[in-house]
Order: C-alpha cells, then structure tokens, then sequence
C-alpha cells in the first residue's frame, strides 16, 4: 500500500514545465556554413559546472551548467564552428605566470588536510573569499586550460573568435587568490596570444575592477587594459581610479572608467564606445580579450549596476565588429539565472544568429520560472542612478588627454618576449607531432608543409640552383665563385671568375706579357647596391680585340680587384 504522501515522487513529475500562454523557443537546426561567418570555437570544459565553493559562497560554478543548457536548447550549437571540452592547463603552463610554490600549494591542498596547512593557507589568501574546497586545482586546470586552449586557435589562425565562460577569474595575482579567482586564466591566455600577437587589447565589463591582469601588465606597452567597473574606494577590490595609468613602458597603456551606482543602459554604452574607439584607433591592437563579467547587470546578488542583457550584449557586439581575432571569457555574475541568460545571448550575438525571447525547454525551467522563461526580463531601474553625464564628460575628456601621449602604436622590435622564451627555444628539437599534442587543440591536424629552398641552401643535381658554369674551376678542378658583394634582387658588383686562359701557368718561362693577360680586368656591375649581383661568367677569347684595344685606345693601368686566382711560382 502506497500512503497519500508517496503517490506523487520526483520521477513522475514532467520532464519539462507546463508553460500555459507562455511559448517555447525551438532550437536552430539550420547548420552553419563553414565560409559565411567568422569561425567561432566554443570551449565547455567537462565537469567544470559540478565544482561547489561552499553552501552559502556567492560564488556558483553551476551557471555554467545552466549556460551550456541554454546554448545547447537554442541550437546555437548548430551555429558554432566548433565545440571542444579542452584539456586541462600542466603545471608548467600554469607556471608561465604564477609562482612555483603557490601552484604546489594549490595542487596538494584539500578540505581534510587543511587544518595541516593553515600558515599556508593565510599566506597565499585562501580565506573567506577563496575557500579551500574539494577539487580546487582541477577546477583551476579547467578554467584555465579553455582560455589557453582558444588563445592557441587565435594565435593558430584556425579560429576567429574563441569563447570560454568559465574562465575570466581576473582577480587572481601572481603568487595568492584573490576575490573568488585563484587562477588569473586572462593573463595565461595574454600570454600565450603574445607569442604571436604584437598588441593585445584587455577589456573588462566586470563591476569589479580587473586589479589582476592590469597588475600583470602594469609596465607593458604591449597589453592596454580597460576596466569599465564600480569605484568607491571601499568597493571591491578598493582599486582602479582614474588615475591609475601604467607606469615604467606601460606608462598611460591602462585605463581605467570608474563608476558609480545605478549607471542605466544609454549611459554605459556611450561611454563604453567612446572609450573602446578612441583606444582601438590609437592603440591599434592585433588581438582583444574581453571579459563579460555579468554581475554589472541589475539584479545582481553582488552588482549595483542598472544593465539590461540586451545592453551587455551590444557591448560585446560592438568589440566583434572590429574583425579583430577575439578571446571572449566570462567573469563575475552572482544571480545564476541572469548570468547563464546573458552569456547564451552573448553566444548567439558572437555567432550572429538570432535567437527568440522565449527560453528554450531545458532540464532547468524550474530556474526561470519567475520570469515566465524569458531571455530578456526587467532588470533597469532598480538602483538610483548616481552617475551624471557631466562626471562621464569629465572621465572621457581624460582618457582622451592620456590616449594622446602614446604616439601610434608600439613596435615590438626591442620589447620583452613572454617568459616561456626557454621553453619555446627547448621545443625546437622536436617533432612537428609532438609539438601538436603539446599545444592541444592549437594546430593538431591543421599544419601545412610547403617545400621551400632558401637561396643560401646548396644541393647537388637538377636542385642546385648556384651551380656554376663548368668551365669556370680552380686548381685541382674544384669550382670556384668569384667574391662578387651582390645578394639578393638589387644591382651589384658582379663576381669575377677565373677562367683556364687566366690561371697562370709554373715556373719563370712565362713572359711579362702573357702574365698580363693572364688576368682579366673585373667587369662593374650595372649598378650599386647589395642586390643579387651577377655571376661573373666565364669571358670569350677576345686575345684580338684586346690588342688592337690596346693599340688605338690605351688606357692607364687600374688597380684590379682580388679575385680567386691562385698563381704559383710568383
């Protein structure tokens, strides 16, 4: 007998909700044309949404569970290129920035053994904000990895844009955890795009400031960071104030906006384009990462901004449009619903397929409940807003002041390579499919081999193409080339070759005459320069045209140019 209280369990309940009046989104099934967008990557990694801070932390990796439904419902899938769980980042790589003993703490640190570890645990802020809790490091291998996986397919040429939600942790510092972050996957990706990438634009829609990369790049002139964030001086982290510009090379190579409480959508968008087109024009950057921290929206658990989704999203648009190749991450976002509606939105956006307000039907409808499943629900007006267009005229005339010190782009001729330089000089030695597997899903199966013969290289047969004339040898029949200057395309000095009429012949029974003739004079090229001269080719018998050269326009002796000619017996 089943009591009252029993009838009813959860495997009985309907998969999905009865929505009544309010409609279903059907997903895309339409799949995406291979030349007709630009190529996006997506990156989920695997068992990174089932990772868990604590019961009452803030902080909820499951958005990326309920981000990934969303996608995956809306068929967007259908319009990405190409979908990757990565690999998780290697020590060493995690090492390219962070210090050696942090990542071994990190790496051996647990919940049962912390009590063991809690000298340690202070030292590197592994505190209140960034508990220890169960899998630490592998979920930092995780996030990380994503963003270092699609740096490679940037820096690779095979991706156009590169989207990795899970990471964007850009509190984290070179040596402890900072602000829920425990590895700074931005300034790993940074890092790997400039390998390849001259400049690298950093942009920051987190409500908090982004203390972490701009500390990295603080005295580079190769990475321009850009923070769009709340600044009190007692709102987390208590950092990035206008004036806070670089210092050193990176000297006015980071700006800051900060703002105010309660900041509306026509605000944050003038400015937010304001800024980014002055800095893209004067900075010029090769590639751009931009962080979508999600807790700049209204309602946020953490924020006290006035965004919509709609808003946040034609930020990013707006970066896509510069065509410029684009590692998009996510960030903050304390309100998981709003979060996961936002960055599905923002996937549709980077891939440029038009999604409709209704939600797709998801294992998780119970979520958007309250908002009758909508992509798009009121989150404006509710905190007043503090910002006035006077302050915004008065931040951006700044920036503007500061943009102009830069002087056009840098150069990288003379500027600091990351710091895996050994390692890349080490990685020389091995083979190409080794160098594959290494650099994950960078160039496997992607890599192209064209024969091609530097001029400077020498090979025997039909490939020898400075192979020279037969009759033109030295003693003992080894060929010889003349020491003409010219190499390359341009005009030049041609070279003198020595001919068998010009190798002088043994002993004193030659005559001064027939050592004089012995040596023919060197031939000017047409022109000057280091271009490919001429090889000097070996000249006629024109013993008669010289004589009666001689005869009718004799000429003064010029001092003749070294030639290989060896002359034994002199």
């Amino acid at each position: 007998m089943v009591r009252s209280s029993q009838a009813t369990t959860f495997s009985s309940l309907p998969y999905f909700f009865d929505r009544g009046v309010h409609g279903t989104a059907q997903p895309i099934t339409e799949r995406i044309n291979p030349h007709s967008r630009p190529i996006v990557s997506y990156y989920f990694p695997k068992g990174v949404g089932a990772q868990h801070y604590g019961e009452r932390h803030p902080m909820k990796p499951h958005r990326l569970t309920l981000t990934n439904a969303l996608v995956m419902g809306y068929g967007l899938d259908k319009q990405i290129h190409h979908i990757y769980d990565p690999r998780p980042a290697t020590q060493e790589e995690l090492e390219n920035y962070h210090d050696h003993d942090y990542i071994e703490f990190l790496s051996k640190v647990t919940p049962q053994n912390q009590g063991q570890m809690r000298q340690m645990i202070d030292n590197f802020n592994c505190v209140e904000d960034c508990p220890i809790f169960a899998d630490i490091y592998d979920f930092c291998r995780m996030y990380a990895g994503g963003s270092l996986a699609g740096a490679r397919k940037l820096c690779a040429g095979t991706t156009d844009i590169a989207i990795n939600w899970s990471g964007g942790l850009h509190h984290a510092k070179r040596g402890e955890a900072s602000g829920f972050c425990y590895v700074n996957d931005i300034v790993l990706g940074i890092l790997e795009l400039l390998r390849y990438h001259p400049r690298v634009l950093y942009i920051d829609i987190d409500i908090h400031h982004g203390d972490g990369v701009e500390l990295a790049f603080y005295q580079s002139n190769r990475v321009m960071t850009v923070s769009f964030h709340k600044y009190t001086g007692d709102f987390f982290p208590g950092t990035g104030k206008l004036d806070d510009n670089g210092n050193g090379l990176g000297k006015h190579f980071c700006l800051n906006v900060p703002l105010l409480d309660g900041i509306d959508d026509d605000m944050y968008l003038t400015i937010f384009k304001t800024v980014i087109d002055d800095t893209v024009t004067a900075f010029r950057p090769s590639a751009i990462v931009l962080q979508c921290g999600a807790d700049s929206l209204g309602c946020d658990r953490l924020g006290a901004f006035n965004l919509s989704i709609a808003a946040h999203g034609e930020c990013v648009n707006f970066v896509r449009k510069y065509n410029v190749p684009l590692l998009v991450v996510g960030g903050g976002g304390y309100t998981i619903k709003n979060v996961s509606r936002c960055w599905t939105y923002e996937t549709s956006v980077l891939v440029g397929a038009e999604i409709p307000d209704e939600l797709p039907a998801t294992v998780y409808d119970s979520f958007f409940e309250d908002s009758h499943w909508k992509l798009h629900p009121p989150l404006t007006g509710k905190v007043d807003n503090q910002n006035s267009p006077a302050s915004l005229q008065r931040i951006t005339i700044s920036i503007r002041n500061k943009l102009r010190y830069l002087q056009g782009a840098p150069s990288v001729a003379m500027q600091e390579i990351p710091p895996d330089l050994q390692g890349l000089l080490a990685s020389e030695d091995r083979t190409a499919e080794e160098k594959d597997e290494e650099r994950g899903m960078g160039q496997a199966g992607e890599r192209r081999h064209d024969p091609s013969n530097g001029r400077n290289e020498y090979f025997d047969g039909n490939n020898d193409v400075d192979q020279d004339d037969t009759s033109a040898r030295g003693r003992g029949g080894t060929p010889r080339r003349g020491r003409g200057r010219g190499r390359g395309r341009g005009r030049g000095r041609g070279r003198a070759v020595a001919t068998p009429g010009t190798i002088s012949t043994h002993g004193a029974e030659e005559d001064d005459t027939t050592a004089e003739e012995s040596v023919v004079p060197p031939r000017r090229g047409r022109g000057r320069g280091r271009g490919r001269g001429k090889r000097g080719r070996p000249p006629l018998n024109r013993d008669k045209d010289k004589d009666k050269d001689k005869d009718n326009n004799p000429t003064p002796e010029t001092p003749s140019t070294p030639m290989d000619v060896e002359v034994d017996g002199q």
